[in-house]
């Protein structure tokens, strides 16, 4: 449904007018759509049986080009950090082993979950938590709990590449990832979901600064990351066999995604929520907000937020219109808020579909300031002349276009990479759970993955 927006005056400090560029495909609906009828369901996973977590063994990651989890200059032990900090990135990097396991499960082993955790001893066993696990749920059924802290990570990916088309959806039943529950961070004895128990940093991966001093979450030259919790409902990433890695590297592999980033850092002033009741923003740190925002983002492939890092630029299709961080002074805008208060009573489902021309996310529950609705939005691969990051699962989908060359340049040197060139491929990945292992830390109960594909397909 497109529809045409009036840009209204400002109702007051903590209301903002909708933006207008381009076109919105957006649908609010009172009942979910009928997928039936374009999708056949391949594969669905209940958690009815036991997961064989405890099966799998623990595997160091000796990094390097050599190491299963591989992907480019942006790794755990990759050249960015290597010229940002250099022989110190790497005593701090060398300080603890990384182990990792995937466990495949499901009809076929449609599904993996992949672990990553911390060897601070260096015995061959985790010192953090990454689990996934069995849990019984209140009509009877079962359900999974991914748990993480924060210097660990836990995702649930497919285990093939996706087809050409496809629909993918699951159940979120509860969350504890941060925000505010009852109008504050202060909950559970803990703070924005972490526990305060120690200092929690994102040692050792940062942007850039200084990475000398102890080799340890104490060092003060890499930042507390308490005030900054989140979760990945559902994101489609642009390579082979997703992992979680250090926060850097998400930010340059993502094509589409909806997430939480639970936040009251000064920086949250330039974050807005859209009201899907009314069409209008608010601001995400004014009273109208409870800090549980849903962060719908097509990431786009021809500009960058930051260019040191790769980190593209965000295009957003809300009820408040189709907007980019480009064109407005909000660099994050939500398209409506959960309600964790209502939970496990209530759930939220989250939808994601790549069709012949574009991408589609979807999530339906009980949202802040509009109830019980599915909120669904659509976006070509190439839209007003601006695409969608790596779009492209064939060469023959792209010609080069949008292919641009970083440097990427720190203390200790500089190299160059092609971001998006002709003859080039980028495979979809579903992820949900937690890709960083250096950020956010709680726990998540999911349920009733589904993998759609066209009636038409074999696949």
């Amino acid at each position: 449904m497109k529809k045409k927006l009036i840009v209204k005056s400002i109702l007051s400090m903590l209301l903002i007018s909708p933006l207008v560029v381009g076109h919105v495909h957006a649908e609010i609906l009172d009942k979910e759509p009928n997928v039936h009828r374009q999708w056949k369901l391949k594969y669905q996973e209940n958690f009815n049986k036991k997961l064989p977590t405890e099966e799998t063994n623990w595997i160091l990651d000796s990094y390097g080009d050599d190491s299963p989890w591989h992907v480019d200059h942006l790794d755990d032990d990759g050249d960015f950090f290597k010229i940002q900090g250099g022989d110190d990135f790497l005593k701090q990097l060398n300080s603890f082993d990384l182990l990792r396991k995937q466990m495949k499960f499901g009809k076929d082993g449609w599904l993996t979950a992949e672990f990553a955790v911390r060897d601070y001893d260096k015995n061959g066993l985790p010192d953090t938590e990454a689990l996934l696990e069995n849990v019984q749920l209140k009509n009877g059924g079962q359900a999974a709990k991914l748990s993480t802290s924060f210097d660990s990570g836990l995702i649930i990916r497919s285990t093939e590449a996706l087809p050409s088309e496809y629909r993918v959806e699951y159940v979120l039943k509860n969350i504890d990832f941060g925000g505010k529950r009852n109008d504050s961070f202060h909950y559970d004895d803990k703070f924005n979901g972490y526990t305060m128990d120690q200092r929690k940093s994102n040692h050792p991966w940062k942007r850039n600064g200084e990475f000398t001093g102890d080799s340890n979450h104490t060092n003060k030259n890499f930042g507390d990351v308490t005030n900054e919790n989140g979760y990945y409902f559902l994101s489609i990433m642009d390579y082979e066999k997703p992992a979680p890695h250090n926060n850097v590297f998400i930010h340059n592999h993502r094509k589409i995604g909806m997430d939480a980033y639970n936040t009251d850092a000064t920086w949250a002033n330039s974050y807005a929520t859209c009201n899907p009741s009314t069409g209008e923003l608010y601001k995400q740190l004014s009273d109208k907000s409870s800090n549980n925002a849903i962060n719908g983002i097509f990431f786009a492939g021809d500009t960058f937020r930051d260019k040191s890092m790769a980190y593209n630029s965000f295009l957003f299709e809300t009820e408040c219109g189709s907007l980019s961080d480009t064109d407005t002074e909000y660099s994050i805008i939500s398209n409506a808020e959960i309600q964790p208060e209502l939970m496990p009573d209530e759930d939220y489902k989250f939808a994601i579909e790549r069709n012949k021309t574009g991408y589609v996310m979807e999530m339906t529950g009980n949202f802040k300031y509009i109830g019980k609705k599915t909120l669904r939005y659509e976006r070509e691969f190439i839209q007003d002349g601006r695409p969608i990051w790596h779009y492209n699962n064939t060469p023959e989908e792209y010609d080069g276009q949008y292919n641009s060359t970083l440097t990427f340049t720190g203390p200790h040197g500089s190299y160059s990479v092609e971001q998006w060139p002709e003859g080039s491929a980028y495979p979809d990945n579903f992820v949900i759970g937690i890709p960083h292992i250096n950020y956010y830390e709680g726990s998540a109960v999911i349920d009733d993955i589904k993998l759609f594909v066209p009636r038409n397909n074999s696949w």
